[in-house]
């Protein structure tokens, strides 16, 4: 728990193994971890930035979305630090498309199945492309653009159901974004929710990931505020972040 917001710390090396039970029918995960209990209803995959787990500390939504989710991912340096300042736990931290990427090659393994969700209909036709050359005993299931019409919402909910994959991959377009997970969890099927923003995006070339090295530094978001300058005031909310850090470090909650 990091400022009462849970996270997992999932190593590279036992991700397959987590995967794995988390994929087991309920009753079937006997000495799991928290990190690997099964439940039909716990089936989502949240990668939790530092913006993230602010949200879940005021949005009680979303707050609930963390709380369920079967793998709650950290992908911020600041998280990291944070963990380790407040409680000397060491987090492990993933670059978004890399633990999709992972997670994509594991389902391949077992010959499973993915639908994608979201972006404009050209970068999704471009990035399921991609994603068949490069995992080619992954089986697509189904694709739809993020423009939803609120009234079409409940036939692709349904299409998604009876086709019921593996992997439920939603980016950005969706009515909601991430929490239209949350909204509809009741009605997909049992398989892993994920959603990660600009996912299409790079798999369909349209946006270059970070380097290696410019994650590892914690550089990533500098390119994503010059895109969208107004995210440069988010150094307020990490200041008061930091206050947070230092006020349950002093007061030992």
């Amino acid at each position: 728990m990091l400022l009462k917001v849970p996270i997992d710390i999932v190593p590279p090396e036992e991700l397959p193994d987590v995967i794995h039970r988390l994929q087991l029918p309920p009753g079937n995960s006997a000495g799991a971890s928290s990190a690997g209990a099964s439940s039909d209803k716990c089936r989502n995959i949240v990668l939790l930035s530092l913006w993230d787990l602010l949200r879940a500390r005021r949005n009680g939504e979303y707050r609930n979305y963390v709380l369920n989710a079967a793998l709650v991912i950290p992908i911020s340096k600041s998280l990291v630090s944070g963990a380790r300042f407040l409680t000397g736990q060491k987090l492990i931290r993933y670059m978004p498309f890399n633990f999709v990427v992972s997670l994509l090659t594991l389902l391949e393994r077992k010959e499973q199945t993915v639908y994608l969700l979201g972006g404009g209909a050209h970068v999704l036709r471009r990035a399921e492309r991609n994603i068949r050359s490069t995992f080619p005993r992954l089986g697509i299931v189904g694709r739809c653009p993020g423009s939803v019409r609120k009234q079409e919402e409940p036939a692709v909910m349904e299409a998604i159901r009876k086709v019921s994959p593996s992997l439920l991959l939603v980016s950005k377009g969706v009515r909601g974004e991430e929490l239209w997970i949350a909204r509809n969890s009741v009605r997909l099927n049992s398989g892993f929710r994920l959603w990660c923003s600009d996912l299409f995006d790079v798999f369909a070339e349209k946006r270059r990931r970070p380097s290696d090295a410019v994650f590892e530094k914690g550089l990533e978001s500098i390119g994503f505020c010059f895109r969208h300058p107004l995210k440069f005031f988010r150094i307020f909310p990490y200041f008061r972040y930091k206050m947070l850090l230092l006020g349950y470090k002093i007061f030992k909650r």
